[in-house]
């Protein structure tokens, strides 16, 4: 059985924020993660909410030197699978079940599951997971929520996403037990929509600049 998480500690700490990323199109995906890569945001999270989404994993982790991509809204262990074909660096789900787990331990693609109470974050530490999403961050109880979790639970390590913006990340990346932060305001529609790669260039370059402790 595969070590579920091995390297992905490495993986999250490489920048402060991941770009969790909805799209359609290959041709879109390209330019965009181009334009995140050189405002320094080599770790790229495309979620499975489109039909082509994972043509954009096949064709960015073919094709983009230096991108860190991972599949998104993973949610059973056929997607798992077909996440890992399609070039996944790692994989991402809102939350866990025993299928998803036991597709992790036989993949050789790291897994970070969800995890929005301190019971579900015992349970997957029992399960060698130490690095957890947690969401949906800000309606679950946000960063003070985070920060009570921190001295009961010194073993787990978060990348909080839902609801959180360049205002909030800062804070989130100010705890002892957040490793990065996951958001889409790096990638917004309209820029997205006109083609805007020098403003999304500059949101990441933003995103790239916040830096907690070292974790």
């Amino acid at each position: 059985m595969a070590e579920p998480q091995a390297g992905l500690h490495d993986l999250l700490t490489r920048a402060p924020v991941v770009p969790v990323l909805m799209i359609d199109s290959v041709a879109t995906a390209l330019p965009l993660a181009r334009a995140l890569l050189a405002g320094g945001l080599p770790v790229l999270e495309i979620t499975l909410r489109t039909a082509k989404a994972l043509e954009v994993i096949r064709a960015l982790a073919g094709e983009l030197e230096g991108a860190i991509v991972g599949a998104g809204t993973v949610l059973t262990s056929a997607q798992y699978r077909d996440a890992e074909r399609a070039g996944a660096r790692f994989v991402v789900s809102p939350g866990a079940t025993p299928a998803l787990l036991e597709a992790a331990a036989a993949a050789a693609v790291p897994f970070l599951p969800g995890a929005a109470s301190a019971s579900e974050v015992m349970r997957l530490l029992e399960h060698g997971c130490r690095c957890l999403k947690f969401f949906p961050a800000e309606p679950a109880g946000g960063l003070a929520y985070l920060k009570a979790l921190a001295a009961p639970l010194p073993a787990a390590r978060f990348c909080p996403t839902g609801g959180i913006d360049a205002a909030r990340a800062e804070g989130y990346l100010s705890l002892s037990n957040v490793l990065c932060v996951g958001g889409s305001w790096v990638a917004p529609g309209d820029a997205v929509a006109v083609g805007d790669w020098p403003r999304i260039t500059g949101l990441a370059r933003a995103a790239a600049a916040l830096r907690g402790p070292a974790k």
